[in-house]
């Protein structure tokens, strides 16, 4: 690796914990580029490159996790949506859906009591949603 693409790693990764801690947050790709000291274009190209997915891909995939774990607490399926900073309960579910495989309603409504047993680190885990699952 040239020292520009070592570089470029550091950069994408301080706008992945930024993802990751501000998920909530109205987050958008030029603001996600700036944390990383890149144009929106350049900085949507190495991010895909690097972790196989967009910069918004990932942002909603960090908020399907997010609401998963409200939703095994019993929060309503508006307020998840509203808390993990969604703002279309419409695009909330579809998207929920396409990740998770279930609606946000069928998977509030499922038993998670096995879940209280397991280690929060292994649960989270285990329950993270994946793009590209195959359903079975």
């Amino acid at each position: 690796m040239t020292p520009e693409e070592i570089a470029d790693l550091a950069h994408l990764r301080r706008a992945r914990d930024l993802i990751d801690r501000d998920h909530a947050r109205p987050l958008d790709v030029p603001s996600m580029a700036r944390a990383a000291l890149m144009s929106p274009a350049h900085f949507t190209r190495t991010f895909r490159a690097a972790y196989g997915e967009t910069p918004y891909a990932y942002l909603m995939t960090r908020r399907i996790e997010r609401a998963q774990a409200l939703l095994r607490q019993g929060m309503s399926v508006t307020d998840a949506c509203v808390t993990v900073g969604c703002t279309s309960l419409g695009s909330f579910s579809s998207r929920f859906t396409e990740i998770v495989g279930v609606t946000p309603s069928e998977y509030r409504a499922r038993d998670h009591r096995g879940l209280e047993v397991v280690p929060s680190c292994v649960s989270k885990v285990a329950t993270r949603p994946r793009r590209g699952r195959v359903k079975v």
